[in-house]
């Protein structure tokens, strides 16, 4: 396998051999002006569908930068089909949640607004730059998907037949994540973390009728909002999700030494 560059960027184009590939302002300015690369230098791209490839940068304009596909580094892999729902926190945080879910596999990371929400407004763009420059740096395949943020009662109305919610609970009755997790392997699954003044008791009430929601605990120690997400998704991880699919070795492909 040919040593790949550590330059990878995420684009909307479709990739095959001899593919042209524009690039806009930001991105232009960031390989010529921040990494200081030139026409000739490679780098990887990858646009969630056609695998990761490399590309050579064909020259610099203003405002433009033009590259051409050359040869496939993996093919297109789906990734861990593992969902995060969050009640949106304060700025920084928030950018952080959309970050590290990226880098934790989630396939979807998608706001809801409970009663205790607070803040009512989201930077949809700024999450997804967030989850995408996450996806380019950690070598996964895939960019997360971002819904639109909607009430958390509308999100559970349209829940898809077959996938899990393991509802992440402070108090009252909850498995061990562990043994939740376990009992559901091979499932779609998703995890709901609420705001950080918790959940309201009729959402719990309301949430504990529904028969593909499933209370977990976090251990003994209250999380913050942000804390618990990441947790949960890690826990998946290792005990249902990718951490393990590579046999004894699962870590990225291109790390040799």
């Amino acid at each position: 396998m040919t040593d790949a560059p550590r330059t990878r960027l995420h684009v909307d184009s479709p990739l095959a051999e001899g593919q042209a590939v524009g690039l806009d302002h930001e991105r232009a300015h960031y390989l010529r002006h921040v990494l200081r690369l030139d026409k000739g230098a490679a780098i990887s791209v990858f646009n969630g569908k056609d695998g990761e490839w490399l590309a050579v940068i064909d020259g610099f304009g203003k405002g433009w930068c033009s590259l051409t596909v050359t040869t496939q580094r993996r093919p297109q892999q789906d990734g861990p089909d593992v969902w995060l729902l969050f009640a949106p926190i304060k700025r920084g945080r928030i950018d952080t949640v959309a970050e590290k879910a990226s880098e934790l596999g989630a396939a979807r990371i998608w706001p809801v607004f409970t009663r205790h929400t607070d803040p009512h407004r989201v930077n949809l763009d700024r999450l997804r730059a967030n989850a995408v420059e996450a996806a380019e740096q950690c070598e996964r395949l895939t960019v997360p998907d971002l819904p639109d943020p909607v009430a958390l009662d509308k999100a559970l109305a349209a829940w898809p037949e077959g996938r899990v919610l393991f509802l992440c609970r402070e108090s009252g009755a909850a498995q061990p994540i562990a043994e939740a997790v376990r009992a559901h392997a091979g499932r779609p699954a998703a995890f709901l973390v609420g705001p950080e003044g918790g959940f309201a008791k009729a959402e719990l009430d309301d949430l504990g009728k529904l028969p593909f929601v499933v209370p977990v605990g976090l251990g003994p120690r209250v999380l913050r909002a942000d804390t618990a997400a990441f947790a949960a998704l890690a826990c998946w991880q290792a005990l249902a999700g990718d951490w393990t699919a590579g046999g004894a070795d699962a870590r990225p492909p291109f790390r040799s030494y």
